[in-house]
């Protein structure tokens, strides 16, 4: 027997979704992670650029000193974790693209465990950046009187407001790589229903 909305009912009276449905879904969730994977693909860039190019230098005591990145290496932690999120995300950019053109949802099990983990290890990777450079900025803006360490913010406020800026941007960028580890745990899992629902059906 079938009913309304595209559910048919089995004679266990089972709900059985029409495949129909589940093409909506599969290309709501294409769109979804190809917007995701193109906006970190993009931040990503941005934020490595921001941080990476940002120098200030300051005269003390009639001697030049230069502000740079790789003056602590939370920021050069975070240029590289940002770097490799923009490499690995034009990656799956071009994938998804061609899985689209190809009408193709997810091919393998093995492919779509290697999806699932490269996510993750990039999802920890971005986050552990993010709370290194963080925590070093927190430092710089406030400065820590215990260890008589300076608040070299007051000093160089250029060079930090624009290193601000690219640990935001990188914020955004964990954000939305923990948010397609989701999708693509979606993705995965998804798979092994397929199987035992073709396996009830054989009952």
């Amino acid at each position: 027997m079938s009913s309304y909305l595209g559910v048919g009912v089995s004679p266990g009276n089972v709900p059985v979704y029409h495949g129909n449905n589940l093409k909506v879904i599969d290309r709501r969730v294409r769109v979804a992670e190809l917007i995701l994977r193109c906006l970190i693909c993009g931040l990503a860039i941005l934020s490595a650029v921001l941080i990476g190019t940002d120098t200030q230098v300051k005269e003390i005591f009639s001697i030049q000193k230069k502000a740079k990145f790789t003056d602590m290496k939370s920021l050069v932690f975070l240029v590289i974790a940002n770097g490799l999120a923009a490499a690995y995300s034009l990656v799956q950019v071009l994938r998804c693209v061609l899985s689209m053109i190809r009408g193709s949802v997810l091919f393998n099990k093995p492919l779509a465990w290697l999806i699932f983990s490269g996510d993750q290890i990039m999802a920890y990777f971005t986050l552990a950046a993010v709370a290194a450079a963080a925590q070093s900025s927190v430092f710089a803006k406030l400065g820590q009187t215990e260890l008589q360490w300076m608040k070299i913010c007051n000093m160089y406020r250029k060079f930090c407001n624009q290193v601000g800026e690219g640990i935001a941007g990188a914020l955004v960028v964990s954000i939305a790589m923990v948010v397609l580890s989701a999708i693509s745990a979606f993705s995965l899992f998804r798979l092994y229903g397929d199987n035992k629902q073709k396996n009830n059906g054989r009952w």
